[in-house]
């Protein structure tokens, strides 16, 4: 076979490969939105920024990102009082209890579409296992309930 020839079938190849994945990944959305099964943690949460880690206990800490105007960290409402943190946005915490790949395609296009179009804003936090998602406060029914009727139907 020619190199022309061997570079066309590892093409063919690494496109059918790609084909198949992106293939999978759409079937599978459906059944990760039947099967979101959404969780209400207890407690509010606050979003806050710090210059380091010292005066905080990692136990506290609900997820954190680096980035270069110092380091976010979720924490409960309470910790963030206690330490004397400032936060602007008090938020529920909802637990996306089916177990999602970091690759899956579309889970937070739907759930946060579905949100948006209801006048909720969320913030999306993807762990390993489970998506996080962290709304307004007062919003945490209605999104419960439009999370739970997305599954549903």
């Amino acid at each position: 076979m020619s190199l022309l020839g061997q570079k066309t079938a590892k093409n063919l190849l690494l496109f059918l490969t790609l084909k198949i994945k992106y293939m999978t990944n759409i079937k599978n959305i459906n059944i990760l939105i039947k099967n979101l099964n959404p969780k209400l943690n207890k407690g509010e949460y606050v979003f806050c920024s710090i210059d380091n880690l010292k005066n905080i206990n990692s136990n506290k800490i609900i997820g954190s990102f680096k980035e270069k105007e110092g380091i976010s960290v979720i924490v409960s409402k309470k910790e963030a009082v206690n330490l004397k943190l400032s936060f602007s946005f008090i938020a529920a915490w909802i637990t996306l209890r089916v177990y999602s790949s970091l690759e899956d395609i579309g889970l937070t296009a739907t759930f946060s579409s579905a949100l948006n179009k209801k006048g909720i804003s969320c913030n999306v936090i993807s762990g390993y296992y489970h998506d996080h998602i962290f709304v307004n406060i007062n919003d945490k029914d209605k999104a419960m309930n439009i999370l739970k009727n997305l599954s549903a139907n």
